[in-house]
């Protein structure tokens, strides 16, 4: 038998699963590790944590699935994007904790850079807008802040890349065009790194890592008790969007983990967002590149940890749904979750969450509700951005994954809410599973696109169940509250 193992690090924990030659689950391990919150708005991980977990978790998939490691053809690597490392390339040595994808600090930075008018450059080369949420500007925070960093000989990359690092030895830096994309220094259009966005920056190019197709050889690690070649690697929105076997330009897919990130494939045309929307590389195959619009939505389950953490009002995330079925009806309890800003199509680092609409009878079942709420009204934002930047996009059924997929009542509700159709697959580890098809097609133990898009199949399609005058009605009372919330 062959097997792939995939690498899925994210935010909150790292992952490893095992999947066998049928793309089926064989075993996996996850390991959660600490947040740091420094300052407000703040976000930092120890790369050692990451990196410690990375390990531990592969090599408990690996014992529990009870295989050799000779049998795994293949690693694939899909990462948290944006967040940034450099480190010393003697050593491989982190300098600084790594800066968060949440992380607000350079919200001034941005501002000073939007004034001056660099915006529209910006955008025409990376696709993207100037906003902290990128790792362009992390990158620079950390040279302007660690004395004697910029006469030191250091790489930068986004999670992957460091992993690459030290999974090779030090052997390969490398990075795939999707994460590359994501980082404010790359022109999404040559797929090579910009030399006006480094200037623009102050990011000196020798830290950059090659750039590599998503299916590529990124070098070998003997750490797991065999030589595995890394094969695979792509963003995580990314390698969702191909682990929904979204291949065919018009096919949209929405993942909701901590936050929440919606991805339209638009063939070979990468298109100019006139709604704020975002311009990336959505994977590249044999030097090929497929463009996608996306949505980035920064809190969606973070709303939900923040009832259960925050609030105490539940004691888990699935509990939110049991209780937002019982909420009142007549009461419009509405949240606008700006806990770091708000993301697209608004782009407001600086505006805070709000809630709307409490009155004395108001309790935990209503703020349940208006929080499921809240994740489904910024999705149709997003959609109705992707349909007036891309008319063909007006059809789209929505392909969904990550942990709030699995709750029946958030589906419907979005369902509900979109006024389209909302399908779950029956792999829900679309991530993970995304990662290691890269993997597994390249070592030619997967199909091709066309035979592996064949294998998605459905779990339950949710579709309207009210009526257009209904849920317009709805949304206009959360773009309402939106509104206000960006003009305090």
């Amino acid at each position: 038998m062959s097997y792939i193992l995939s690498i899925d690090q994210g935010t909150t924990s790292s992952r490893a699963i095992l999947f066998d030659a049928d793309m089926q689950i064989v075993a996996s391990a996850q390991q959660e590790f600490p947040q740091h919150f420094p300052a407000s708005g703040w976000v930092e991980h120890d790369p050692e944590d990451i990196w410690q977990t990375v390990l531990g978790t592969c090599r408990d998939a690996i014992a529990k699935a009870g295989v050799s490691a000779d049998q795994i053809k293949g690693i694939g690597i899909t990462n948290q994007r944006e967040t940034t490392v450099l480190w010393d390339r003697a050593t491989g040595r982190a300098i600084h904790n790594a800066i968060v994808w949440q992380d607000r600090r350079t919200a001034e930075l941005c501002a000073r850079l939007k004034d001056a008018g660099h915006e529209a450059q910006v955008s025409a080369t990376t696709g993207l807008l100037l906003d902290p949420y990128f790792s362009g500007t992390k990158v620079k925070w950390i040279l302007d802040h660690i004395e004697g960093a910029r006469d030191m000989d250091l790489a930068f990359g986004t999670i992957d890349s460091f992993l690459i690092w030290r999974l090779t030895g030090g052997k390969v830096h490398a990075t795939d065009a999707t994460n590359a994309a994501r980082t404010l220094l790359f022109d999404i259009h040559t797929g090579a790194w910009s030399t006006e966005m480094c200037a623009l920056l102050d990011v000196p190019m020798s830290l950059l890592p090659d750039v590599r197709d998503c299916a590529a050889d990124y070098g070998t690690t003997d750490l797991f008790g065999a030589t595995i070649p890394i094969l695979g690697v792509a963003g995580d929105q990314q390698a969702a969007t191909i682990g929904q076997a979204c291949f065919q330009p018009g096919m949209l897919k929405s993942t909701y983990g901590t936050g929440c990130f919606a991805l339209l494939n638009t063939g070979d045309v990468a298109v100019a967002s006139q709604n704020r929307l975002l311009t990336t590389i959505a994977y590249q195959l044999d030097g090929t590149r497929t463009y996608a619009l996306e949505g980035s939505i920064f809190i969606a389950g973070a709303v939900v940890q923040w009832l259960r953490d925050g609030l105490g009002i539940i004691e888990s995330a699935a509990q939110s749904g049991t209780l937002a079925q019982d909420a009142d009806p007549a009461q419009h309890v509405i949240i606008v979750p700006a806990f770091t800003g708000l993301g697209a199509p608004y782009w407001n680092p600086d505006c805070r969450g709000a809630i709307y609409g409490l009155t004395r009878s108001t309790g935990p079942a209503e703020l349940s509700r208006a929080a499921l709420d809240s994740v489904a009204f910024q999705t149709r934002d997003l959609l109705e951005a992707m349909q007036a930047d891309w008319s063909a996009s007006a059809q789209t059924v929505l392909r969904v994954d990550g942990g709030m997929a699995t709750s029946d009542w958030t589906m419907q509700r979005l369902a509900d809410i979109l006024g389209a159709p909302v399908d779950r697959p029956a792999m829900v580890e679309t991530t993970a599973l995304g990662a290691a098809w890269l993997a597994g097609m390249r070592a030619g133990v997967y199909p091709d696109q066309a035979g592996f898009a064949e294998r998605w199949h459905l779990e339950r399609r949710f579709t309207p169940e009210n009526t257009r005058a209904e849920r317009d009605a709805a949304y206009a009372q959360w773009s309402k509250a939106v509104a206000a919330t960006l003009s305090v």
